[in-house]
């Protein structure tokens, strides 16, 4: 019994404390034509505005529909809308080659508001009992995206009531604009006297909004050769050098690049023993990159 009136106490607390999370209130209701079920009256136009919380749709369904049919529902209607998009014009109790009734369809708004209007014209040849529908706001499943378009995020979505959020493979960091994943490419030291770099993901396309920084450091006496090998292919502008994507290689004493297109390079011989390799992306493009091997030539002081 006190472990019974120890959780109602916390329980009323939490109810009540400000700091905690504040969850939407529900968001439903009914429509229908004046006077429904009984028939609606002429010259009538009736307009309701429906909005849901951020991050939530709307459904709507029709439980009852009876209007005046005609020709591409230019009598009486009931139009769907969103913004300046027509979802639906309906009309008649049934749907034919030109005009549409919604029967057990369902209806959603893109996004958190529908406006729903209902048009009479001045007659009708018999009385038309109207129509009723039920709606209500629900979660939108931002992660799932129609075939064709791009998705929500670059690595992983996770969809939560109200919202997503997106996250990234190991390696990787979100990017500030909150889905794209850039990879984590910045510091990287080569002390060895022959080796291989190459773009992140290489010989699949390299991430986006990415900076990438390597660094080849041998000992006085050295120096390093670079050989681009196997393909190149990094994002190019016919007019412009490198305004995209690009690569850029320096020493000391000389800098060579920007690289882009998908020519490869001619071997670099640096007369250095530090090399500085940098490659930066933008947001756009899916492009496999580039891959070098070095060499070095040269004693060692010691």
């Amino acid at each position: 019994m006190r472990l019974l009136v120890t959780l109602g106490l916390l329980w009323g607390s939490a109810a009540t404390t400000s700091s905690g999370p504040q969850w939407p209130k529900p968001v439903f209701g009914r429509l229908a034509s004046p006077g429904f079920p009984g028939t609606y009256a002429n010259n009538h136009e009736q307009r309701w505005a429906l909005t849901a919380p951020p991050g939530y749709r709307l459904r709507l369904y029709f439980t009852h529909f009876q209007l005046e049919p005609s020709y591409l529902c230019e009598y009486d209607f009931v139009k769907l809308s969103a913004g300046t998009t027509v979802l639906a014009t309906l009309c008649g109790s049934e749907s034919t080659d030109t005009e549409r009734a919604p029967s057990n369809a369902t209806f959603y708004s893109p996004g958190s508001s529908l406006d729903v209007t209902f048009r009479s014209d001045y007659s009708n040849e018999k009385p038309f009992a109207g129509f009723e529908a039920f709606y209500s706001a629900e979660d939108i499943d931002e992660c799932q995206v129609p075939p064709g378009e791009a998705p929500t995020c670059e690595h992983h979505c996770h969809n939560h009531l109200g919202g997503f959020y997106c996250s990234c493979r190991m390696g990787y960091v979100l990017h500030r604009n909150k889905h794209t994943c850039s990879a984590l490419c910045s510091g990287q030291v080569f002390t060895a006297r022959s080796g291989v770099l190459s773009s992140p993901g290489y010989p699949q396309p390299y991430p986006k909004l990415s900076s990438c920084t390597y660094s080849i450091r041998l000992e006085e006496g050295f120096r390093v050769t670079l050989d681009f090998v196997e393909s190149f292919d990094v994002e190019m502008h016919p007019e412009t050098q490198c305004p995209y994507d690009s690569l850029k290689i320096q020493t000391d004493k000389e800098e060579y690049g920007p690289f882009c297109g998908k020519t490869l390079p001619r071997r670099i011989e640096t007369k250095s023993n530090a090399v500085t390799i940098t490659f930066a992306t933008d947001q756009s493009g899916d492009h496999t990159g580039w891959k070098i091997h070095y060499n070095s030539t040269g004693t060692s002081n010691c």
